[in-house]
């Protein structure tokens, strides 16, 4: 470890998620530094590393890990890139904390997992940060305990203001209800068997090519329906909501955040702009957690056994949202190391 036991990190990708990560690491979590920042852009990575003392900027992933002051990765540049950087940090058997997706595809995904076991042990943690919110986290506890019975239904609302002009109707499953596939896993402890996504007529703020709003069924292992309201052109705000349905209660998170005000005949509060906003403690907790556990030998969270299962749901529901019928999920044996 560099400096005085502190992890020394790289950064791969400075774009929005990457820079925020550099921010965390530097003014929020304890444990860590910035050692090392990443980018095809020069002067990007550049001008991010001149503003920390002792990081050095690259542009070839390669050579950033292979540094000697480099003990750990955070990959957060666009999925087609990490598979390669994730072949690299095991070639140095660095840990490595993987934004989503771990690859674009269930193919590529297994050829990770496939690395990893051959190094004998776990070294890639992915960037789910849905399962560090602090709402999540008490359902999960609330879910475990067995209090309110089995799990029957679980329903979901996820909802962006807009996207940006490149967004795609398959980014509608890869990108946005990719997260309630792994947090249904992660609360119900249970694999996606099927998917089935059904498409009202779009809003007329749906830009033109985009079928918007969405609705997705999800079915288990262990009998639970999930379904996921998939809007990304509400126009009001980013909100993400789950409710667990059971056999003796029902739980519901994400109904409101921060202050509610009453005034002038009227009542109401904030809703997050955007992702960021809403789960900045929640990619606290999640750094901080893969620091804490990194320093002490240990690799927990999300692992890439999650990100496999999480790209073979989607190609499913990707094919099932363009076909317009259930698909079944092709899923491998769970290998021993992810068990």
């Amino acid at each position: 470890m560099t400096q005085r036991g502190t992890l020394g990190i790289a950064v791969v990708g400075t774009g929005r998620m990457g820079a925020d990560h550099v921010r965390r690491i530097t003014e929020v979590i304890s444990g860590a530094r910035v050692s090392a920042v990443v980018d095809i852009d020069a002067e990007r990575a550049k001008q991010l590393a001149d503003g920390i003392d002792g990081c050095t900027a690259y542009t070839d992933p390669a050579a950033a890990l292979a540094a000697d002051d480099v003990d750990a990765v955070i990959i957060a540049s666009p999925g087609p890139a990490h598979e390669a950087a994730l072949l690299t940090a095991f070639a140095h058997d660095l840990p490595v904390l993987c934004e989503k997706p771990l690859t674009p595809d269930a193919a590529s995904a297994l050829r990770v997992m496939e690395a990893e076991q051959k190094l004998g042990h776990r070294r890639v943690q992915v960037g789910f940060m849905r399962r560090y919110d602090a709402e999540y986290l008490q359902l999960k506890a609330l879910l475990d305990s067995g209090e309110l019975g089995r799990p029957l239904m679980l329903h979901n609302r996820h909802r962006n203001a807009d996207v940006l002009p490149y967004f795609t109707e398959q980014m509608l499953i890869n990108d946005s209800v990719v997260h309630e596939m792994d947090v249904a896993r992660w609360l119900l402890d249970q694999e996606i068997t099927a998917i089935t996504v059904m498409k009202p007529k779009p809003s007329g703020n749906a830009p033109e090519g985009l079928s918007d709003p969405q609705f997705v069924v999800l079915e288990t292992d262990g009998g639970v329906l999930v379904d996921v309201e998939i809007y990304v052109n509400c126009r009001f705000g980013y909100q993400v909501q789950a409710e667990a349905v059971c056999e003796n209660g029902t739980a519901r998170i994400g109904e409101a955040h921060g202050m509610l005000v009453n005034t002038a005949g009227r009542w109401g509060g904030s809703i997050a702009p955007d992702f960021v906003e809403r789960f900045v403690d929640a990619y606290d907790r999640e750094v901080q957690a893969w620091v804490d556990a990194t320093l002490r030998g240990q690799v927990t969270g999300p692992s890439s056994w999650d990100g496999y299962a999480a790209a073979a749901v989607c190609e499913a529901g990707v094919r099932a949202q363009a076909e317009g019928r259930r698909t079944e999920v092709e899923l491998i044996e769970r290998p021993a190391l992810y068990r």
